[in-house]
């Protein structure tokens, strides 16, 4: 495995040097261990990147979850368990994107 760039907060530097392996690299130093539900959302929020250039906020992740991936993972409770206590700041540095707006 490479050595990741990234900034001071552990975001890549940059979107182009994401990979599923540097994912794995991410969450191990956050303290995630990747499981197929942890796929299914950070699949969900790169496509929706992809899409709007914006990395969500929690309220918005919640909804995004919810209606693209599962009612089931689709709620605050659900993702903190994934992600930890800051699921959309947590979720957007394994996917590889920019710290969302508003997470502090």
């Amino acid at each position: 495995m490479s050595e990741l760039r990234l900034d001071k907060e552990g975001f890549l530097r940059s979107l182009d040097d994401w990979s599923p392996d540097a994912a794995e690299q991410l969450a191990y130093a956050e303290g995630v261990s990747l499981t197929q539900p942890h796929w299914s959302v950070l699949n969900t929020l790169r496509d929706y990147y992809a899409e709007t250039e914006v990395s969500p906020s929690m309220r918005p992740f919640v909804k995004l979850v919810r209606t693209r991936v599962s009612a089931e993972l689709g709620s605050s409770l659900s993702l903190m368990a994934l992600f930890g206590e800051s699921p959309a700041k947590t979720a957007a540095k394994i996917a590889g994107l920019p710290k969302p707006t508003n997470c502090i």
